[in-house]
């Protein structure tokens, strides 16, 4: 069974919330949509977190003629792996984002214009408190799940660090304890490739640059894919609309990532999209204190982990070394490395490869086993 028709939800909180870098936001607008009812314990609460460029349209449709479900609709609903019969099922897009809440293209109510680049720097824990006054708000005190994937997890590993007393567990998918300096070389060129094009104007755009983003977003789009995945959708098939020796023929493969390249600019907003790749960038579980093990120290629940064969975004050694370092201090935590080809975005695509391993450790957690 699917979800069917959804209503989208938006909260201001008229209040300020102090960021990881001093400064203050404030009023703080989310979106948000919601699957199933809350019990009346209030206890069968799942926060679904969302990646980079992600919203919080996680399942369904607003309206019979919309043509795409939600982005991870294939796991929400009656009888699936987040079955709406059995659980609430929370997403909110976070702080940052363009698709509702409050980001740089927000106006900002002191000045009345947009934000831009006067928005503040923020962080994926800034992202985790913001939630948390969603969570006040729909009166859920300890969520049963916090469960995400890329950017997701890492909010799911805030929360399990951070607000350990508000959620029973947390399922962590294709994650990194802190990017590496290729994670965060690669989104460097991305910006580049944006602060080159003139129409960006240092952030004071009337329309989104479209060369700009749209270059950086393929630069992303390959690390999300791997050599394996490209190959066999791809190889090295030449356009059948190209001549072989036209020197602006393009690989089919160079039509695809100029093709979703600038799709992405008409549905995402280039500042919302520089904000969050710093956020990734600047992202440490570790941050504030003197050592990983010293984060996980704080984490009072069992935690999930799955890590892809062929992610080379966020390879599997960087979940090895959190497993680990939960193992060593008797935290409870489970691992799955799943093979796949899909690289990073396996999380997304194989959701069968992980389903049956998150359906049993939920009801685990349930049933307090």
């Amino acid at each position: 069974m699917t979800i069917g028709i959804v209503e989208p939800k938006s909260i201001t909180f008229d209040r300020e919330l102090r960021l990881e870098s001093g400064r203050i936001l404030g009023p703080i607008t989310l979106a948000y949509e919601t699957y199933g009812a809350l019990n009346a314990a209030r206890s069968n609460a799942i926060l679904v977190t969302h990646a980079w460029t992600g919203s919080a349209h996680l399942a369904g449709r607003y309206s019979a003629d919309e043509q795409k479900a939600g982005w991870w609709n294939e796991i929400v609903g009656p009888g699936k792996l987040l079955d709406t019969d059995r659980y609430c099922v929370i997403c909110s897009n976070v702080i940052g984002s363009c698709y509702g809440s409050t980001g740089p293209a927000s106006i900002n109510p002191k000045t009345g214009k947009k934000y831009n680049l006067s928005f503040p720097v923020i962080t994926v824990r800034d992202m985790v408190r913001a939630e948390a006054l969603l969570m006040d708000h729909l009166g859920i005190d300890k969520l049963l799940c916090v469960l995400g994937g890329s950017m997701g997890g890492m909010q799911a590993l805030e929360w399990a660090t951070q607000l350990p007393e508000r959620l029973a567990s947390a399922v962590v998918l294709a994650t990194t304890p802190r990017p590496s300096a290729q994670a965060i070389s690669l989104n460097a060129v991305a910006r580049w490739a944006i602060f080159n094009d003139p129409t960006w104007r240092k952030g004071e755009y009337r329309k989104n640059p479209k060369d700009g983003l749209a270059l950086a977003r393929g630069i992303g789009h390959i690390t999300f894919l791997s050599d394996e995945s490209m190959t066999a959708k791809f190889n090295r098939r030449f356009s059948a609309k190209d001549g072989l020796f036209d020197f602006f023929g393009q690989f089919e493969v160079e039509r695809y990532l100029s093709y979703n390249g600038y799709n992405f600019v008409d549905r995402f907003d280039t500042n919302s999209f520089l904000y969050l790749a710093k956020a990734l960038d600047l992202y440490d579980v570790a941050w504030g204190y003197e050592s990983l093990q010293e984060a996980f120290a704080q984490v009072q629940v069992p935690l999930q982990f799955f890590a892809f064969t062929s992610d080379w975004l966020y390879p599997p050694y960087q979940t090895e070394e959190m497993v680990n370092a939960l193992k060593e201090l008797g935290k409870p935590v489970d691992y799955h490395l799943i093979q796949s080809s899909y690289g990073h975005d396996a999380f997304l695509l194989e959701h069968e490869t992980f389903a049956p391993m998150v359906r049993e450790f939920l009801q685990k957690v349930e049933t307090g086993i």
